[in-house]
């Protein structure tokens, strides 16, 4: 890392422009690319004789009459440019709610009033601010602590018009309080505070505001801990490695808050309800664990009630594959991804049976679709078995076939292979480098004292 110029009197270092030389021909680099790395194979060599495809069967009547779509997004931006820099994060997430029928209605049109399309965006919308890098709270010591009681004053507060908070659904959906025997503790690694491992939240001695005494060092532990985001921040380096993290638990949130007042209010509308996720259905990095309770609630939903549920990928390597294959599958069939597929085609590894792909976060499996308009789809489904399915048969796959037919029927031009519930929440809580981020900056700089 050259040196830089802080004044101007003098000139910037800059990187070597022949340093690369001694790379190129140093033999055991020379080795190390030619005979210990590999690529993953090309579409072409892709073969499909030992791996599952299914047909997509439709269903008749549909039973779906709802659907829920959650999606969120975040932009860090500058509050204090010059050293020490510091940064704040925006969230917006939210769920968007249509009827199957305004959006047939809509179909059968030759012209689209923009009343009708105001039916297809009725849209919840939440919002957090974030201390990212060298912002505290004034009531906290560091950065650490201003994150974590940020966190947990959003959970708290209570949803506009709603009678619980997040915090309750939080207690509700680790705790296991749907089921007849819910769970008595909650075991957390270690205390923010002073890394005593091991601390057993107990539901019976949580106090009112959510929160117990460590046992050691006797500060708060909030629920919120559970998500373990204070891990993976730093001080001195901030909180920017927790951003994508958060971003997806917070849309899980919104999720099982919705489903909690669905069985509060009338569980029957389970039956008909589809609830659709941007991005796999899974919890990532530091927040992996509570894949656990949500795959538990998943099931305890199927068995008790139903539960439509799915999450749709809009990028990465497995819609690249997909992208790759479209050609070799025929419309209408369904792809279901195995161990075995999944580490020989697209990701780059050896396929391991005792740690097999996504064990540690996913609650569902994948399967790619091509609908019978030949468009292509990454579909992640909640799964009956307590573990990963090395290799899932369709029956594995909660309602595959239903859940299907509708994203098939939500088909959307407005972008490639997009649904129209997607983009929508998407188009209205997404938060864009310009101008977005360029007027949420000036605001920030406006409003810290």
């Amino acid at each position: 890392m050259g040196y830089v110029s802080r004044f101007g009197r003098r000139p910037n270092e800059y990187a070597s422009k022949s340093s690369h030389g001694y790379i190129i021909r140093d033999p055991d680099i020379q080795y190390f690319l030619s005979e210990e790395c590999e690529l993953p194979t090309t579409s072409e060599d892709v073969e499909f004789s030992r791996h599952t495809i299914v047909n997509h069967e439709q269903i008749n009547p549909n039973p779906i009459q709802h659907i829920f779509t959650f999606d969120g997004g975040y932009t860090e931006v500058a509050v204090k440019k010059e050293f020490p820099s510091s940064t704040v994060s925006f969230f917006q997430f939210g769920a968007s709610a249509i009827r199957i029928s305004d959006l047939e209605e809509i179909s059968y049109k030759p012209f689209i009033d923009p009343a009708d399309m105001e039916k297809l965006k009725t849209i919840e919308r939440f919002k957090l601010t974030l201390p990212t890098k060298n912002v505290t709270l004034k009531s906290e010591s560091d950065l650490i602590n201003s994150v974590r009681k940020t966190i947990y004053n959003f959970f708290m507060n209570q949803p506009k018009g709603e009678k619980e908070n997040f915090l309750s659904t939080l207690k509700w959906f680790i705790f296991e309080e749907y089921n007849s025997h819910p769970n008595s503790t909650w075991n957390l690694a270690s205390c923010p505070s002073c890394s005593h491992s091991n601390i057993e939240i107990k539901r019976s001695l949580l106090d009112k505001d959510f929160s117990i005494k460590c046992p050691n060092c006797r500060d708060s532990i909030y629920l919120t801990d559970v998500f373990r985001l204070h891990e993976a921040i730093d001080n001195e380096l901030g909180a920017g490695g927790i951003l994508g993290y958060l971003t997806n638990l917070l849309e899980h949130i919104l999720l099982i808050h919705i489903i909690k007042s669905i069985l509060s209010i009338q569980q029957s509308l389970l039956k008909n309800t589809l609830f659709l996720k941007d991005g796999p259905l899974a919890f990532f990095g530091q927040t992996a664990n509570l894949h656990k309770p949500m795959r538990k609630l998943v099931v305890y939903l199927k068995e008790h009630h139903n539960i439509y549920m799915a999450g749709l990928e809009k990028s990465g390597a497995f819609v690249e594959h997909a992208h790759e294959i479209s050609q070799k599958l025929k419309p209408g069939s369904v792809l279901l991804l195995d161990n075995d597929y999944i580490y020989k085609y697209i990701i780059p590894g050896k396929a391991d049976s005792a740690n097999p792909y996504a064990r540690s976060s996913y609650y569902g499996a994948k399967v790619i679709f091509k609908s019978r308009d030949e468009r292509m789809y990454v579909v992640t489904l909640p799964t009956k078995d307590a573990d990963i399915i090395l290799k899932p048969k369709k029956d594995d796959y909660f309602n595959i076939d239903i859940v299907l037919q509708n994203i098939e029927k939500l088909k959307c031009d407005m972008y490639e292979n997009a649904l129209i519930p997607i983009a929508l929440v998407n188009k209205l809580v997404s938060l864009s480098n310009h101008p977005s981020s360029v007027i949420l900056e000036k605001f920030a700089k406006k409003s810290i004292c």
